[in-house]
């Protein structure tokens, strides 16, 4: 007689190995799970019911969570996870509660901030370019905004990974699934550009200027945190006056925004992304869709 705790083991395990899932994905599973082991006090699985389902969801409906509500998207969260461990538990012949039982609450859509062009040469006109740091700053904002890349992305990268002569360089990225991204002439530019300031032999592309002790670990310790590139730029768009928030994931909205305006088709998009789902890319056809954008001009007078 096996008890929710050690499924729910094994599915993690299962996530990670079987499934190559992120680390992070991994850690969301275990997080919304155990909130939901906590809840049930590791009963049979088999025990686990429809009335169990509805319960646990009323009770994070009422949770609060630093004197704060759960919002809807956190409570789905959860059941999502529910769902995923219901599916593993089946497809392994457990008797338990069919995944497709445990409805989703509905959900405001997502809607993604994103730049317009006056705003990111406001963005990249605001860094001083005569310091070796401003030169670094600024490789680091057209590079974000030419590739797409998140922040964790270009944070791993290395100087020899980086193909400047082809534009093109792959990377791995969320459950470490390679993929090809793509630098501008603009952007390899400015890349070049601060590259040449760089005598040093550390691996990394994006290094700090801070004085390391000598280490073993020094060389890793001058590669630039993803909280000090979320800064950098948060510092500029400051600079440039720009009231949105404004994050690494923004210049990525950006990216994506600005390729589907101009005509791109979708899944191009979602690779150029990493998406696993076309359903995640969707998040900024409603933002960018010309066709509607022709038929109103046509025919609104």
């Amino acid at each position: 007689m096996a008890f929710l705790s050690q499924h729910i083991s094994e599915f993690l395990t299962f996530t990670e190995i079987g499934k190559n899932q992120s680390l992070k994905t991994v850690e969301n599973y275990e997080h919304y799970l155990n909130r939901f082991l906590d809840f049930t006090k590791d009963i049979e699985v088999a025990k686990i019911d429809l009335k169990l389902i509805e319960d646990f969801r009323l009770y994070l409906n009422r949770l609060q969570v630093k004197n704060e509500n759960l919002s809807k998207k956190t409570q789905a969260y959860h059941l999502i996870a529910l769902r995923a461990f219901f599916k593993y538990l089946a497809r392994n012949d457990i008797n338990c509660l069919s995944a497709e039982k445990v409805d989703l609450p509905k959900i405001p859509k997502r809607t993604v901030e994103f730049l317009t062009r006056d705003e990111l040469e406001r963005l990249f006109e605001s860094v001083n370019l005569n310091s070796k740091s401003g030169l670094r700053d600024r490789a680091i904002l057209e590079l974000l905004y030419s590739s797409g890349l998140r922040v964790s992305e270009l944070r791993s990268l290395n100087r020899e990974q980086v193909d400047l002569k082809r534009g093109e360089f792959m990377v791995r990225g969320k459950g470490s699934k390679p993929r090809l991204v793509f630098v501008s002439k603009r952007a390899t530019e400015f890349l070049n550009n601060f590259l040449k300031t760089r005598t040093d032999n550390c691996k990394a592309l994006f290094i700090n200027y801070k004085k390391i002790k000598i280490s073993n670990l020094a060389d890793e310790k001058r590669r630039l945190s993803t909280v000090s590139i979320e800064n950098i730029v948060r510092k500029y768009a400051n600079f440039a006056g720009i009231v949105k928030k404004v994050t690494p994931h923004t210049l990525r909205h950006s990216f994506a925004t600005e390729l589907l305006i101009n005509g791109a088709d979708i899944r191009s998009v979602q690779e150029m992304l990493g998406h696993a789902s076309i359903t995640t890319t969707q998040i900024y056809t409603h933002l960018t869709n010309q066709r509607l954008k022709e038929v109103h001009t046509k025919f609104h007078k």
